[in-house]
């Protein structure tokens, strides 16, 4: 679902960032500007939620603080770290 959400939020991105452009090229006279403001604050909204839906992918990929935490590695690690203290323990 996530990724079906980021598909749609780069799309809608698009045509937002396609709409200022036609704005700003003067093809709506009268009403540009206000147009053009309104989407700025639709593509600063959609933005926010682009942030959230990537937290939320990171997350559940199990990244914390910018990094992944490897359960594996780390068991491995552990395993080693024991395997040591009893080769220590025999001596």
């Amino acid at each position: 679902m996530i990724a079906q959400t980021q598909t749609l939020l780069a799309a809608t991105a698009s045509e937002i960032e396609a709409l200022i452009q036609r704005i700003q090229g003067g093809e709506w006279d009268g009403k540009g500007a206000s147009v053009a403001s309104e989407l700025r604050k639709a593509l600063a909204l959609f933005l926010e939620e682009r942030n959230r839906i990537a937290k939320l992918s990171k997350e559940q990929a199990g990244v914390v603080h910018d990094y992944a935490l490897d359960f594996d590695a780390a068991r491995i690690e552990i395993g080693r770290r024991l395997a040591r203290l009893r080769d220590a323990g025999d001596g």
